[in-house]
């Protein structure tokens, strides 16, 4: 036997090391986010070539992309279907990318490595949809802008995903910001509140997927089932949005 910090200790098991985690790194915080990355690089583009269209600024509030591009409801009534995508990468202005681009970069860094790239950019997309889905069933004749839609999805993704890995400071930590961030929605006028709604139960709806398959309960073949599950979210989104538009 050998004297060991912790008690006596046969020779095998002191030569034993164990090796000690952190939540963040075993949700998935060390790891690459490729996917994260190129969307704030096509988000950061699309708001370039904004201004280059608009009156000039930093404010894009006033170009004829957001005109052509985002989400009015008239406007999908009449066949522009490919306004329920574009809306979610154009912004009103450098606060309101820099906001959405700083919640992606920090959440896609915590998400991404730990579900996967082709599980976070269907989580992503549903999102999205569903997000566009709330704003025009809650204002479907305004102009509506943002990945805000998407960016609240992965926020109630995480936190769900988090609580059912039993990471619960992660979830908990998250779980607050997430608060903060509907407070804000609901406190402050110009925001849509369809659309963050909207993402937000697209990604709880998503996330509750990836739960299912940690546990085992979408068989061996998981990931398709997933990845079906998470299509269908957005499938339903963009009928629900040609519907109410």
């Amino acid at each position: 036997m050998t004297p060991t910090p912790v008690g006596m200790r046969c020779p095998d098991c002191a030569r034993q090391r164990t090796r000690v985690t952190s939540e963040t790194a075993a949700f998935g915080g060390a790891g690459r986010a490729p996917a994260t990355f190129a969307l704030i690089a096509i988000n950061a583009v699309v708001f370039l070539v904004e201004i280059a269209a608009g009156a000039g600024g930093l404010n894009g509030s006033g170009s004829s992309v957001i005109a052509d591009f985002g989400l009015f409801g008239p406007s999908v009534a009449d066949g522009e279907w490919y306004r329920l995508l574009t809306c979610g990468f154009l912004h009103a202005g450098l606060i309101h990318i820099a906001f959405n681009m700083f919640a992606l970069y920090v959440l896609g860094q915590l998400l991404e490595p730990a579900i996967g790239t082709p599980r976070f950019l269907a989580l992503y997309f549903a999102s999205l949809f569903a997000g566009s889905f709330g704003a025009l069933l809650l204002s479907p004749n305004e102009l509506t802008v943002g990945a805000s839609g998407a960016v609240f999805g992965i926020f109630g993704a995480a936190f769900v995903i988090a609580r059912g890995r039993g990471m619960n400071a992660i979830a908990s930590e998250i779980g607050f910001v997430l608060l903060l961030n509907l407070a804000l929605t609901f406190g402050i006028s110009g925001i849509s509140i369809g659309g963050h709604l909207g993402g937000l139960a697209g990604g709880l709806l998503c996330a509750l997927a990836i739960v299912a398959g940690d546990r085992g309960m979408l068989g061996q073949r998981r990931l398709p089932a997933e990845m079906i599950a998470m299509t269908a979210v957005g499938v339903v989104s963009i009928v629900g949005s040609l519907a109410v538009a």
